[in-house]
């Protein structure tokens, strides 16, 4: 691998603003990897920091990524220059919630959005050593950087335990949405409905192969008490939007599962005697299960996914970051947005 740069492209956000800039290339600490930005996916949380202002001026985003390590700290045993490698989660591994196979709620991680972290709208990445996962062989770098947003479909699948034989409604047919559908019909479970008010991504799911309808079709019951003609044993919330999460509640079947994978500023209005009355168990699905990595990549490499219907099929550059994160805003774009990285190494098999 060629000498390291001083300094790399950066995409750097602002108030619904995007700069391109040149920064140092970060230094390592001796458990620290640097990696060459392959791919890096656009996630909704980044649409949140740009366009909806969640986000810190000034900071780098993108953390659906794959790539090449370019360099290790000198304390790292078990990777080398030209691993493959996705991002992953680090824990401490000690608190309750890691004891507990729950990594993501580990204590020692910071808040969401604060902190130095540097993403990977970026010409490399740094992480730590026990952050990241191989990716395996003959899966291509541009496949393996939907890992991270799979591992969030999967982790709210099992919150929500659905099985095969069970019916199962999906909000939101964004990219998270459209991964959550795509896990559940390769995991058998073949009765999935989707609800999305954009005419492109209810056409993707229907590619996928789940059955469609409009919000304006979930018609609550009249009473707290009573359920819905045609109940779903499990909602899967993927729009983050108030209303859908909502009408979500309104479509269980007693004892029945509402996860909210979606994330939105707007908090829903929840009608407490429906979920007394009908024993409902409502959740939030933060990130990943412990082993949500692996599971993904195997899903990835076994090719019961429909990449090509879930990955949009042009790559973007740093400098149409904002163009795309508009058009996903605005339900224009269906799949998932994949920027290339900048250094111009993609690196597939």
């Amino acid at each position: 691998m060629a000498p390291l740069p001083a300094t790399m492209p950066v995409a750097v956000f602002g108030r619904r603003e995007i700069t391109v800039e040149d920064r140092p290339v970060p230094a390592l600490e001796p458990h620290d990897v640097l990696v060459e930005v392959g791919h890096c996916g656009v996630c909704g949380s980044d649409l949140h920091f740009v366009i909806d202002g969640w986000g810190r001026p000034g900071s780098i985003g993108g953390h659906e990524w794959s790539g090449v390590i370019a360099a290790v700290g000198s304390e790292v045993s078990r990777w080398s220059v030209g691993d493959r490698v996705v991002g992953g989660v680090h824990s401490c591994g000690e608190c309750r919630y890691c004891q507990a196979g729950r990594p993501t709620l580990c204590t020692g991680r910071g808040r969401v959005g604060s902190g130095e972290w540097q993403g990977a709208f970026a010409g490399y990445v740094r992480e730590h050593e026990e952050a990241l996962n191989r990716v395996p062989d003959g899966l291509s770098a541009r496949v393996a950087a939907l890992a991270e947003p799979l591992a969030v479909a999967l982790h709210g699948i099992t919150l929500s335990g659905a099985r095969p034989g069970q019916r199962v409604l999906v909000t939101g047919a964004g990219p998270i949405g459209s991964l959550v559908t795509a896990a559940l019909l390769a995991r058998g479970v073949t009765d999935v409905t989707v609800s999305e008010p954009g005419e492109r991504r209810r056409q993707l799911a229907t590619a996928l192969g789940a059955a469609t309808v409009t919000p304006d079709q979930l018609v609550a019951p009249d009473w707290p008490s009573s359920v819905v003609e045609e109940p779903f044993d499990a909602v899967l919330e993927c729009s983050g939007r108030a209303s859908a999460m909502e009408a979500a509640l309104g479509q269980l079947v007693a004892a029945g599962t509402l996860v909210l994978v979606g994330a939105g500023i707007d908090p829903p209005r929840f009608d407490p005697n429906r979920i007394i009355l009908n024993e409902l168990i409502v959740t939030g699905a933060f990130c990943y299960d412990a082993d949500g990595f692996t599971d993904a990549l195997d899903l990835l490499a076994g090719g019961r996914l429909a990449t090509d219907l879930l990955i949009e099929d042009n790559d973007i550059a740093l400098s149409g970051l904002l163009d795309a994160m508009e058009g996903l805003a605005a339900g224009d774009i269906a799949g998932k947005v994949m920027v290339a990285g900048p250094m111009g190494r993609h690196d597939d098999p």
